[in-house]
């Protein structure tokens, strides 16, 4: 299948790299092989107004966070907020990982960006991802005034692992009756843990080297339940669609909603 170019370009750059396939490394190793190789991948970071580090309240202890604003904005300007989870497979990734992409985000957007560091696999196995994105999320809202954000126009949004842990948020925050979650922002979300589709037989080989081992070893590492594939804080397509969420909207996914357990 022909490739966008700039996909391609970065296809080849791992491919020259050498790098070892994540599975074949330990968690720890895996994490540091992503966080030297990230940044080649990434542009030159965005220019924006503010960056800071704060913790919010969790299930397992304090949630790491970073809160970014754009330039030009004043201090107490209440802003839309997008609450974002990054990518990993649950196992790798953190908020120094994912920095450059919050900022762009950030910078184009002009919203308020919170990253939220959420506790790993093979370490802390499902739900324990789950359970810090859902908490992180309803403490930014709490937290409101503070943050300068306005919680009536909250997004949630992440890549592959955080895609699916924005779905999920999204998911509960409608069971619950809040917070009213206006926009998913979901890029090459995982919607079904337990999928073998036949997209993944195609492009099984030579894309990323995304192969049915590595996502294979990603189930297995962050799996604490057999029943996660069923479960709706696991696979969201298991969970009942196109129920509105508190407040009226609709979450609406942006971007690929097929399966993958990319970082």
């Amino acid at each position: 299948m022909a490739l966008d170019p700039q996909a391609q370009d970065v296809i080849n750059l791992v491919i020259k790299s050498g790098r070892p396939a994540y599975n074949t490394l330990s968690p720890k190793d895996a994490r540091q092989l992503f966080r030297e190789t990230r940044p080649a991948s990434t542009p030159t970071p965005a220019e924006i107004g503010a960056v800071r580090d704060l913790t919010a309240d969790g299930p397992g202890g304090p949630i790491p966070l970073r809160v970014y604003r754009p330039a030009g904005v004043a201090a107490g300007a209440p802003l839309p907020v997008l609450v974002y989870y990054h990518g990993g497979g649950w196992v790798i990734g953190d908020l120094d990982t994912h920095d450059v992409q919050c900022r762009q985000i950030t910078a184009e957007a002009g919203i308020t960006v919170v990253a939220v560091d959420y506790r790993l696999a093979p370490e802390h196995k499902f739900p324990a991802a789950v359970d810090d994105a859902w908490a992180a999320t309803r403490w930014v809202v709490a937290h409101a005034s503070e943050l300068g954000i306005d919680g009536r126009k909250l997004a949630v949004g992440g890549d592959s692992a955080g895609g699916n842990l924005a779905a999920v948020v999204a998911l509960m925050a409608r069971d619950a009756g809040g917070p009213a979650v206006a926009l998913q922002v979901l890029i090459y979300p995982v919607t079904d843990v337990g999928a073998e589709s036949k997209s993944y037989r195609d492009f099984a080989e030579g894309y990323m080297r995304r192969t049915g081992a590595s996502r294979r070893c990603a189930r297995r590492r962050s799996a604490g339940s057999p029943r996660r594939s069923s479960s709706p804080r696991g696979s969201t397509r298991s969970a009942t669609r196109a129920r509105p969420t508190p407040g009226g909207s609709r979450t609406r996914a942006c971007a690929s909603t097929t399966s993958t357990t990319a970082a």
